[in-house]
């Protein structure tokens, strides 16, 4: 089950590596107002749900004690990033579009990690 469990986590970290990265590449873009949503940024954001849903069931199947309360919290910051990509798919967006997808998969990583 480990082997499994430490599969699902590097897709989830590369599905954060997505999104992230694609609000990192949009940085220069963003100063001449034509930042646009990626479809790796959607892309990403979906395979962090997936991956995330599926190692909390891991987790708990590993009879793992899982924080209920964190996994609610990263959901829910997880869905607003989800709906803020998808409605802005492929479009130019502003600096607070892009700075709020940014800033919320930032806050995703430090709830992973510190909380």
């Amino acid at each position: 089950m480990g082997v499994a469990i430490d599969l699902v986590l590097a897709l989830h970290i590369i599905g954060i590596a997505a999104l992230l990265g694609g609000v990192l590449a949009q940085v220069r873009a963003l100063g001449a107002g034509d930042a646009v949503v990626t479809p790796g940024m959607l892309h990403g954001a979906a395979t962090m749900l997936v991956t995330g849903m599926v190692l909390v069931g891991l987790n708990q199947a590993d009879d793992q004690e899982v924080d209920n309360t964190k996994i609610a919290v990263k959901l829910a910051v997880l869905v607003v990033i989800s709906v803020l990509v998808y409605l802005n798919r492929g479009e130019k967006v502003s600096s607070a579009i892009m700075g709020a997808i940014g800033l919320l998969t930032v806050a995703n990583i430090v709830i992973a990690t510190v909380w």
